[in-house]
């Protein structure tokens, strides 16, 4: 009976993720900027395709407020090139950068991978910089990334290392509403490169 409990808790807890890719097209998204996204071999990649002036995001058509969110990403090793998944976000366009955003970069850029940042008036704000020392993310390889947002409470593993554990103490209702879900692409330093993710997923928070 107990075995027969834990499975039918494990299949009801399993039923509760949702893909948010489909693996074949971008059906779910919408692009804002000028960055150019595709699929291929159920792998999405974003990139600027020789013009590093290319930015934007991938933008969920869902919006989510507390939830877990499970990726898979790769990521070109070059300067301060860098991308980022944006929780919470108002859609794109018009919108900007309005809520969290869990960085994906390298260290010796001060782009620290799994770190969350929030975007204010005069700049960005750290709220923790995560894989500070670059010590947990694969280089030209991939990482899987899983992000809890419950509030401001947010918690990144990378990796199955816990890097971030954080509850933001300067948090506002804007950062804690419902929104999309955006993942960046932009070139840095005259350099034009690319990033993907598959295997993405979510599970909301009631």
């Amino acid at each position: 009976m107990m075995l027969a409990a834990f499975a039918l808790t494990f299949a009801l807890s399993q039923e509760d993720w949702k893909p948010l890719f489909n693996g074949k097209d971008l059906e779910g998204f919408t692009v804002a900027g000028t960055v150019r996204w595709k699929v291929e071999d159920g792998v999405i990649v974003g990139g600027q395709e020789g013009d590093p002036k290319r930015s934007g995001f991938l933008c969920t058509k869902d919006q989510f407020q507390d939830f877990e969110l499970v990726l898979d990403f790769m990521i070109d090793e070059h300067g301060k090139y860098n991308s980022g998944v944006y929780l919470r976000n108002d859609p794109m366009p018009p919108g900007n950068q309005t809520g969290y955003q869990v960085n994906i970069g390298r260290a010796e850029a001060k782009e620290y991978t799994g770190g969350v940042v929030v975007h204010q008036d005069r700049g960005i704000r750290w709220v923790s910089t995560g894989d500070e020392k670059d010590e947990v993310r694969k280089v030209l390889e991939w990482n899987t990334m899983k992000i809890l947002a419950k509030g401001a409470h947010l918690e990144v593993e990378l990796n199955g290392k816990k890097i971030v554990d954080v509850t933001d103490p300067e948090s506002k209702p804007k950062f804690l509403q419902k929104g999309i879900l955006a993942f960046q692409c932009y070139g840095a330093e005259g350099h034009s490169g690319w990033v993907k993710f598959r295997n993405l997923k979510i599970r909301e928070i009631k």
